[in-house]
């Protein structure tokens, strides 16, 4: 058995992988793969419908707000928001946490924004969240990243804002409670907790839309998407079909109330453990770690190729780390189960009770 902590794309349920697999050879009896079908049949419009209300059924997505399913990732995200955002000022507040956020406000630039950077963490390389930051009122809209896949920082409260809120929640949608209602725009890739690459999620408030004051290419406009239905052109028909099985299995197992408790056990297990063990040390502020990286050094390098090989003996894959940070990052999204991080704990235990 192979326990996967790499950072994306992300695992599946077992149970997910079987239906989907099913599907690539004989889709609802159709006799045609999920692959070749139509998204134009009544069979892949249904299944855009149910992916759209399980959205909303997983988060509680209030009135007023619209689901979509695009592509292109957070990284076309940063700029499709931006430019959905922008108003008369073009005037736009970011909160700098790390490598996506940087990006995010190279697209607002590019955008024709002015783009203000009213906090960053990169003075400590980017290992906590800014807080009681000051969001200025004369801005179009702040935008900020929940989770941070490179550093292993994460928002536990998000910041107050008397403007229009936008996040990219990539890396960690799906994994606990939110309040969508806080939000104008949440964007997300599917490849963490949702689906296969492909799709990207975006839950919109539909006042929002249509108010841009720069001339928005058609397909950037999420307006365009949303009157469509998410059918403008041809959708991610597997990602977003995998997603729907995703989202049922979820809520099945009692929803993002019930895995929100799960992440919390897994990530009490590992950073209990790093906290204890005098081979290994935490690279961010306690106050900010991420349940769904964890990110990680060793104290001294001496036996590091031992360790490599122990974990890797031990069917532990994607443990390395990011090459900003260095060390190791234990990313553990929805799917990863608690009895592997149980093995990734056991092999750092049984690697201290050897060299401590």
């Amino acid at each position: 058995m192979k326990h996967n902590f790499g950072a994306g794309p992300c695992i599946l349920p077992q149970e997910v992988f079987k239906e989907a697999s099913e599907a690539v050879v004989n889709f609802e009896g159709t006799g045609l793969s999920i692959l070749e079908i139509s998204h134009r049949s009544k069979e892949f419009v249904a299944v855009m419908e149910e992916a759209q209300n399980l959205v909303k059924k997983a988060l509680n997505v209030p009135e007023g707000y619209s689901v979509a399913f695009l592509q292109g990732g957070a990284s076309l995200g940063f700029l499709i928001s931006a430019m959905n955002m922008m108003r008369d000022s073009k005037k736009a507040a970011y909160i700098n946490t790390g490598a996506w956020s940087k990006k995010a406000i190279k697209e607002c630039e590019n955008a024709g924004g002015a783009p203000i950077e009213i906090a960053s963490s990169g003075d400590k390389n980017f290992n906590y969240i800014p807080k009681n930051v000051e969001v200025p009122g004369d801005c179009d809209y702040l935008h900020i990243t929940s989770n941070n896949t490179i550093f292993g920082t994460q928002y536990k409260e998000f910041p107050k804002s008397s403007i229009p809120v936008v996040c990219d929640m990539s890396s960690d949608i799906f994994s606990r409670k939110i309040n969508v209602a806080d939000f104008d725009i949440i964007y997300a890739g599917a490849q963490k907790n949702l689906g296969p690459a492909g799709a990207t999620l975006f839950i919109v408030k539909d006042e929002i839309l249509g108010k841009s004051s720069v001339n928005i290419p058609t397909y950037l406009n999420i307006k365009t998407h949303v009157d469509k239905d998410s059918m403008f052109n041809t959708p991610p028909v597997f990602s977003v079909y995998v997603s729907m099985l995703n989202l049922r299995h979820l809520i099945a197992n009692g929803g993002v109330e019930a895995i929100e408790k799960v992440n919390q056990e897994k990530a009490d297990l590992l950073y209990n453990e790093i906290d204890s063990n005098p081979l290994f040390e935490g690279t961010t502020a306690k106050e900010d770690r991420s349940n769904m990286n964890v990110t990680f050094v060793m104290t001294d390098e001496t036996h590091k190729e031992e360790f490599d090989k122990m974990w890797n003996d031990a069917g532990i894959v994607g443990l390395k780390g990011h090459r900003s940070v260095g060390g190791y990052r234990a990313s553990m999204y929805n799917a990863l189960g608690l009895e592997s991080v149980q093995v990734l704990v056991d092999v750092m235990r049984e690697f201290s009770n050897k060299y401590a």
